[in-house]
């Protein structure tokens, strides 16, 4: 006679340190998963805490509230006595602290397995909190015996052929996997060089949601023992699907289509805008508009994000404003629905340069007077933050801000940055993506020379490289890691690529002093980029 489990999966979106609102979302999903008459519910890494909570796991105070939390919780999943619930929680014993899943059943904790893989590269640091545990948890349900690995195990061979070795038929999989571009194709790469290697289907559950500067798109799904892909849940919304196995085997479930990098890359921003505000409590946001593509995305994504009520766009013009930048704001804002302001910047330039004649006497007009315009606008939109205590959403790109194309206290003032992670070639492909929807942004948005307009027919191109070459060098660069000579011999000349990575270099000191933004490549710059200030190595692009 067959058996037959079902597991549903818990794809939540928590918050880090919500102890009581994560448990009320885990209790929510208990209750659909015994709606829908599942035994197991799988839920992310970390689940109760929220992840990463970083620091957090190095305070006593912390894991006692954990405890607590996690007692209250097995105690209010008696409600669903036939379902087994996995939580994901920190866990000190004895002087030490383990990154733990464990299983809700009868009220109680019936068992529970410690991370063995601590990853420590990217944005991870889970070293510098956890201590490793090789012991394998294995539980059984009508004669199918479940396994459980947390996240990073099963991108080694390691913990995935120890569960199996225990007797585990099917392996549960808790994630607190963040987004980055190709991130999908990576995990079931992964999942089927390790787990498909050891004959294990697999449930991999993990979290959706932004917590900072990460997102984490959800796309849990089951694989089987061959490593095909047999049911997958949407990215960025939370779901609780249902796997069901018959004799150890999945059956084929609904596999949600997940749409080009494009509609991927959106998703995310619009997801960690929404979430930075709505977890932090900001009422709103407010967004410099220039009439440039930069800040028409931006403001597209946080309409998208927020609804055009919390949103409001302020026009700065300035003597080097073209007419057309005007034009274009307003049609912009006239087409989104939101609120519109135009806070003309000359007479406060003007009482600037009075102030400093004298220091200014008898030198020439430079980036000074370029960056005063720029600051000008920076204390202007925070003035109206403070004032109504929405949050200034800040408009650079990576391109940008990867060479110092931008100004400290200026254009880089505010409290998120949206598209700091987005190059400006991705940048137009994101907007072409988002008027394909409803065209929001004006075209000639999209098809003008980009200019900052600090300055008479000032184009970014007087300053940099054509976008195509500066991004294909940061790509090569900054998130490959490749050598200089590697990227001279991809095609780019030796004078560009020395002076791109010397621009990279020298602008550290700004990009530490940059608002936290959304991260969608596999390297940002933040978490994962790590360069110090002062530094005196100088990479030759001769070998």
């Amino acid at each position: 006679m067959s058996s037959q489990v079902s597991v549903a999966v818990a794809q939540i979106n928590c918050t880090v340190g919500d102890l009581e609102g994560n448990s009320r979302r885990i209790v929510e999903a208990a209750r659909r998963a015994a709606a829908l008459r599942a035994d197991i519910l799988l839920t992310p890494e970390l689940s109760l805490t929220g992840y990463p909570p970083e620091d957090l796991l190095l305070r006593r105070a912390f894991y006692g509230a954990v405890d607590d939390a996690l007692a209250r919780l097995a105690a209010q999943l008696l409600q669903f006595p036939e379902l087994r619930v996995i939580v994901g929680h920190p866990l000190a014993r004895e002087g030490q602290r383990f990154n733990a899943a464990s299983l809700l059943q009868g009220g109680v904790v019936a068992g529970s397995y410690c991370k063995h893989d601590l990853p420590n590269y990217d944005v991870f640091d889970e070293q510098r909190y956890f201590t490793p545990d090789n012991r394998p948890f294995v539980f059984e349900v009508r004669g199918t015996h479940f396994g459980i690995n947390i996240c990073e195990d099963t991108w080694y061979p390691y913990a995935p052929e120890a569960a199996r070795a225990a007797g585990a038929q099917v392996l549960l999989v808790p994630n607190g996997s963040p987004y980055h571009l190709g991130k999908t194709a990576q995990r079931l790469d992964k999942m089927r060089q390790n787990v498909s290697r050891a004959g294990l289907p697999l449930v991999y559950a993990n979290l959706v949601g932004g917590q900072d500067e990460l997102v984490f798109d959800g796309a849990s799904f089951v694989l089987d023992a061959a490593g095909n892909l047999v049911q997958m849940a949407p990215q960025f919304e939370e779901q609780v699907p249902v796997a069901v196995f018959i004799d150890g085997v999945p059956q084929a479930g609904g596999i949600a289509e997940h749409g080009p990098l494009e509609a991927q890359a959106y998703g995310a921003l619009r997801l960690g805008v929404h979430d930075y505000l709505d977890k932090n409590g900001f009422p709103g946001a407010v967004i410099g508009l220039s009439g440039g593509i930069d800040s028409a995305l931006t403001l597209a994504i946080a309409v998208d994000a927020l609804g055009a009520e919390k949103v409001r766009a302020v026009m700065m013009p300035s003597q080097f404003t073209a007419d057309i930048s005007w034009l274009d704001s307003r049609e912009m804002v006239q087409r989104l629905g939101v609120r519109y302001d135009e806070l003309p910047i000359k007479p406060v330039f003007d009482g600037f340069l009075a102030a400093l004649a004298r220091e200014f006497r008898g030198l020439p007009w430079d980036t000074t007077e370029e960056n005063i315009q720029a600051r000008i606008r920076g204390t202007l939109l925070m003035a109206l933050s403070n004032k109504h205590g929405s949050i200034v959403l800040t408009t650079g790109n990576k391109s940008e801000m990867a060479v110092g194309y931008c100004t400290l206290y200026g254009d880089m003032a505010g409290g998120f940055a949206v598209i700091r992670d987005i190059r400006k070639t991705l940048v137009y492909r994101l907007a072409r993506w988002r008027n394909e929807r409803s065209p929001v942004i004006p075209e000639r948005i999209i098809t003008r020379p980009p200019s900052a307009e600090l300055r008479p027919d000032q184009t970014d191109q007087d300053s940099l490289p054509p976008y195509d070459v500066l991004d294909g060098i940061i790509e090569l660069y900054m998130e490959q890691g490749a050598s200089l000579p590697e990227i001279v011999a991809a095609g780019y000349s030796a004078a560009e690529v020395d002076r791109v990575v010397r621009l990279i270099r020298v602008n550290e000191y700004k990009r530490r002093q940059a608002p936290v933004g959304i991260r969608v490549t596999h390297r940002g710059f933040g978490r994962d980029w790590r360069y110090p200030i002062t530094n005196r190595f100088r990479e030759e692009v001769a070998p």
